[in-house]
């Protein structure tokens, strides 16, 4: 218990060093805190309307503007990034979840098994993530639970290629030999001696992959295959605001920067656990 909590302790101490990935990590729980605080931190309801208020630039009224229907761009911001997040988080879970149990039997077993469920992978793999969600949403239909499974459905091989590499690399040690010879079953091997060794590749793969999943809910939305409004969603915002960009530019401006700061501060910490894991193994 003691060498693991001085294990914590050097990995945290390694993170720290790294100035870029803290601040990652802190706008990252700010977002998170804003996610969960939005109604006590958006100053109107997002789907409010005012027509009379149409269009007007940021004020101290309206910190962001409002839109052409006379909404709070600020409380829809704010809402929206409790949808987004929510949409990044879920449907990474689920790839991951996917993705690390075709990877680790595919890299456990090898040999055929492994053949036949890499090839459908590298299938998948041939077509850009981005199409395969645009096609999968379109055969699903539009909404939050079926945005969140073409985002899914379209990441799992992400994982189950990072997967199946550790667990090749893992299975292979003294420790697993000496379990399957003391008589553990297949199951027991994977689960409790294979994959918790595989964790580090995984949770930087699915820190990354948060961003990238917004992004692509985002792009989603954009295209009208997604959140469909009035359900404030940082894509749908920009794909609303499109239309007045020339004449009333911060409809488009401040979702985009949502989108960018929380996919930049999403990398910053990936990159800074990638480095943090990296220097403790070599060491």
């Amino acid at each position: 218990m003691e060498q693991k909590q001085s294990r914590i302790k050097d990995l945290l101490h390694i993170f720290y060093k790294n100035k870029m990935a803290v601040a990652g990590f802190i706008i990252i729980l700010a977002m998170v805190i804003i996610a969960v605080f939005a109604p006590l931190i958006a100053t109107q309801a997002p789907e409010a309307q005012d027509l009379a208020a149409r269009f007007q630039s940021p004020s101290a009224t309206h910190f962001f503007g409002t839109d052409n229907f006379g909404r709070d761009i600020f409380s829809n911001v704010v809402y929206g990034a409790r949808i987004s997040l929510f949409i990044g988080l879920v449907a990474t879970i689920i790839s991951v979840i996917i993705g690390t149990i075709i990877g680790a039997v595919a890299g456990f077993f090898g040999g055929a098994v492994d053949n036949l469920m890499m090839r459908l992978v590298d299938i998948i793999l041939s077509i850009p993530s981005l199409i395969l969600a645009i096609a999968i949403s379109a055969v699903l239909g539009t909404g939050i639970r079926n945005l969140i499974l073409a985002v899914s459905l379209s990441s799992i091989t992400n994982y189950a290629r990072i997967v199946r590499a550790s667990v090749l690399s893992v299975k292979e040690q003294e420790y697993v030999e000496a379990a399957k010879i003391g008589g553990a079953s297949n199951f027991r091997l994977i689960f409790r001696h294979i994959l918790p060794n595989c964790t580090g590749p995984i949770i930087v793969q699915a820190t990354l992959g948060v961003g990238t999943a917004i992004l692509q809910a985002a792009s989603l939305s954009f295209i009208g295959l997604g959140v469909q409004p009035p359900t404030p969603e940082w894509g749908g915002m920009l794909s609303q605001g499109r239309s007045y960009i020339r004449d009333y530019p911060h409809m488009t401006i401040f979702p985009g920067l949502a989108i960018a700061l929380t996919i930049f501060s999403l990398n910053l910490f990936g990159d800074g656990l990638s480095d943090t894991l990296d220097v403790k193994q070599r060491g």
